[in-house]
């Protein structure tokens, strides 16, 4: 078989310079029949080996009927089942080679958002950088929201992925949009709902806003896939090479980067930067509620002689006043406050450290008196107590009973 130059040149010399056969075969020494060979050939010669064989083939029959009853079996469960004792790497080869004719294929289809239709919605866990109120690096989730029309980014480090803080770092996002989308797009995160069953919470935080929380069907990260390259952005993007002191400090440098580097950048698929498409929209977006929306964690019972009550792991002070009835306990991001019949009874910052325990001095106080006049209260006499019982004249049943008769 001659090379592809030699080819080229045959060709070259018999239809460009139109030198005959046999002297193009005389100057470069080839056969006369080769030379007549490749000015036939539109295409350039190709070498071809003959398939030697694997050592995998004569398993493939077994392989075949366990693909054709189980498509998605793995590779090391099918080794298991046909007896393979050679090169793993071999049998996954083979399995991905033949495993396409048995699993139906799953296309994805590029869905193109409307202004203000839809905000896609998801979590992502940096790595534990993040030092909480004991000086322990922590992984706090990372609510991530993007303008599907737009690409706008937004995002805010929560305290935990309880429903409650998931929701008020939505509505700290709308509010800084200054909108709220046709639809919030979430996968089955279990704080909101599961299985496309919103939670109470979750359903009135929607009705309140006016909008719709849709989540995707499970194992369909396509659905949202702008928001899951958003996440991989902000990991190999912002968290590189920083430092932070505490989750405010991961805040403020993450809203930083937002505003300068996330939405300032030129999107391919728009051709503008995100903050060029943004006004539209918003424009295209529902307006924000007059009242706003319940988030947050809450919790109500009562208050027993400690008067700490838990929240979200954290045991808060309560003042003792409070102590035997019913107290309602708050939490934003920031501050747990605790109310008892309309009066506030307790307000402290909230630990997102997840344990430990928060006293105010003042509790401490009023406890410290309480109990000290609860020691010092006065005791009654010992000794027999006398009682008076008062007795009836028996004149009264006598007439009683001649009126009876």
């Amino acid at each position: 078989m001659i090379s592809v130059e030699d080819w080229a040149e045959i060709r070259r010399l018999h239809r460009a310079e139109g030198m005959p056969i046999k002297a193009i075969a005389r100057q470069l020494g080839l056969a006369r029949n080769t030379v007549r060979a490749a000015i036939a050939s539109d295409v350039p010669p190709r070498y071809e080996r003959a398939p030697a064989g694997s050592i995998v083939d004569p398993f493939v029959p077994g392989i075949e009927a366990l693909l054709r009853e189980f498509p998605t079996m793995p590779a090391s469960v099918i080794g298991q089942r046909i007896g393979w004792e050679h090169s793993a790497s071999v049998l996954r080869a083979k399995v991905a080679q033949l495993r396409p004719r048995y699993a139906p294929p799953d296309p994805v289809d590029r869905v193109r958002w409307g202004a203000g239709e839809v905000i896609q919605c998801d979590l992502w866990f940096p790595p534990p950088v993040v030092p909480d109120e004991h000086e322990v690096a922590r992984s706090f989730p990372v609510l991530s929201m993007i303008c599907a029309h737009s690409r706008f980014l937004m995002a805010v480090m929560l305290p935990s992925r309880a429903g409650g803080d998931i929701l008020e770092g939505m509505y700290v996002l709308l509010e800084q949009l200054g909108a709220v989308p046709r639809m919030l797009l979430w996968d089955n995160e279990a704080g909101l709902g599961a299985h496309r069953r919103l939670a109470p919470a979750t359903t009135a935080f929607a009705g309140t806003l006016g909008t719709r929380i849709w989540q995707a069907r499970p194992y369909d990260p396509e659905t949202k896939g702008m928001v899951e390259r958003a996440n991989g952005y902000q990991r190999t993007s912002f968290l590189p090479g920083r430092t932070f002191s505490s989750p405010a400090d991961f805040n403020a440098q993450l809203q930083d980067w937002l505003d300068e580097v996330a939405n300032r950048r030129k999107v391919r698929a728009l051709g503008a930067r995100p903050l060029e498409v943004l006004e539209a929209d918003r424009a295209a977006m529902g307006a924000l509620p007059p009242v706003a929306p319940a988030t947050g964690l809450s919790s109500t019972t009562r208050l027993g002689r400690d008067y700490h009550l838990r929240l979200a792991g954290v045991d808060y002070s309560i003042h003792p006043d409070a102590i035997g009835r019913i107290v309602s306990v708050r939490a934003d991001h920031h501050t747990v406050t605790a109310t008892t019949a309309g009066r506030e009874v307790a307000c402290h910052a909230r630990l997102w450290a997840g344990t430990g325990t928060v006293t105010d001095p003042v509790h401490m106080a009023a406890a410290a008196a309480a109990r000290a006049a609860y020691q010092q209260r006065p005791t009654r006499a010992a000794g027999p107590r006398e009682f008076t019982v008062p007795t009836r004249d028996l004149a009264v049943y006598d007439q009683l009973i001649r009126r009876a008769s």
